[in-house]
């Protein structure tokens, strides 16, 4: 379970973030995109500390964990700042 989890969501954070990356614009995908990395987020960090670990994913798994609690923390803010907050520079 551990090493499927993984390979689940370093695949997640790579398709993620490449959109995030590419579609700042869209702020509707953008606060679906955040709220699913929620769901990850939370089951990436019950997989880690309730399953078996395999010690060479270990690190890994826990970096996956938390470059997805960044990655969300950005798409929350990219999806819910003020419209008009861009565009006062």
């Amino acid at each position: 379970m551990f090493t499927t989890m993984f390979w689940i969501l370093a695949i997640w954070l790579v398709v993620n973030g490449v959109w995030t990356c590419t579609a700042t614009d869209n702020r509707e995908l953008m606060k679906w995109f955040g709220w699913i990395n929620v769901v990850a987020i939370i089951v990436g960090f019950w997989v880690f500390y309730g399953a078996a670990a395999v010690a060479a994913l270990s690190v890994w798994f826990t970096v996956v964990n938390w470059v997805n609690v960044v990655l969300a923390i950005v798409q929350f803010y990219l999806a819910y700042r003020q419209a008009g907050a861009a565009h006062h520079a």
